[in-house]
């Protein structure tokens, strides 16, 4: 049973500051009642799709199918985590959409990040690009924060009632992608998690049952994959829907800057585990070859959740 929207609150009292369409008159909060009819509507046996059918050019584009609005979330609104954007689709016709919670690396901030917010919301999600407490919070810390962030976008967020708590997932990058791997430990309920580079001393995620795409990078020399993203995705449960995608030419920060290998299959995994939405499978199943920006993919297919 999917879980309901919370009920509207008051809003003048989380310190969001809504971008120009909503002060323009555009709907910051649409209706419950309305959503749930959409999503009645619009969910088939296959998942809850969103848009229209995937090609390999809509992943790769620089933008999907649905408009952006985007609203800020102070330090002082969230609590347990520093504050963020929250990146989502415009439109309510389709009914509710799956969430996302994004933490950035050690010593950075949700800019670092920021550009998976619009990328990916306008393929169909609700993105939450977050600050941490402290630029310098280690990946247990990140993971709980993550959890804070998904928590406050289903319960207290002006566009809560667009978001479907039962559709939930995280990513990360760096500490932030060992938060990633943290939060999905701590909660297995959620859906879906991308750590992006992730670094984490602890290398043994056999607890994790989350669907989990593990992205590396050939080139990183702060979380080299043969003492982190590899070890994370050997450990996962052969029982778990896992991936190790390694990035050829690529670095540490490479997924802080707009990267097209990076948002194709990270669409492709949130829209397969979080929206169940098998017409994303043809991205991930077979593996993807060997290419010019990957060295490997590492998979179970086919996927089972």
């Amino acid at each position: 049973m999917r879980a309901g929207a919370a009920a509207v609150g008051d809003l003048a009292d989380q310190g969001l500051v809504l971008d120009q369409s909503e002060a323009d008159g555009a709907a910051a909060v649409p209706d419950g009642v309305g959503d749930q009819l959409a999503d009645d509507q619009f969910r088939d046996e296959g998942g809850y799709e969103r848009g229209p059918a995937p090609t390999t050019a809509s992943i790769e584009a620089a933008r999907g199918p649905y408009a952006v609005s985007e609203a800020s979330v102070s330090r002082l609104a969230g609590s347990g985590f520093g504050g963020g954007t929250i990146y989502y689709p415009t439109s309510t016709a389709d009914g509710t959409f799956g969430a996302v919670a994004v933490s950035p690396g050690f010593t950075a901030y949700q800019s670092s990040i920021a550009w998976l917010g619009p990328r990916l919301a306008s393929q169909g999600f609700v993105v939450f690009t977050i600050d941490t407490l402290t630029a310098s919070d280690q990946p247990a810390s990140r993971g709980t924060q993550l959890l804070a962030a998904l928590d406050y976008l289903v319960d207290r967020s002006a566009v809560r009632n667009s978001v479907d708590a039962g559709r939930l997932g995280v990513m990360g990058h760096s500490m932030g992608g060992g938060g990633t791997v943290e939060a999905a430990k701590s909660r297995p309920s959620l859906q879906a998690a991308i750590p992006l580079t992730g670094w984490n001393l602890d290398k043994s995620w056999p607890e994790i049952t989350t669907p989990t795409l593990v992205v590396g990078a050939d080139g990183d020399t702060i979380a080299p994959v043969a003492t982190h993203s590899e070890p994370f995705y050997a450990s996962l449960p052969a029982t778990t829907d896992r991936a190790y995608l390694e990035l050829r030419g690529a670095t540490h920060f490479t997924p802080n800057t707009s990267d097209t290998t990076i948002a194709k299959y990270s669409i492709s995994w949130l829209k397969r585990f979080i929206d169940n939405d098998t017409r994303y499978e043809q991205f991930l199943c077979p593996l993807p070859p060997a290419s010019l920006t990957i060295v490997e993919f590492r998979g179970n297919c086919p996927h089972t959740s």
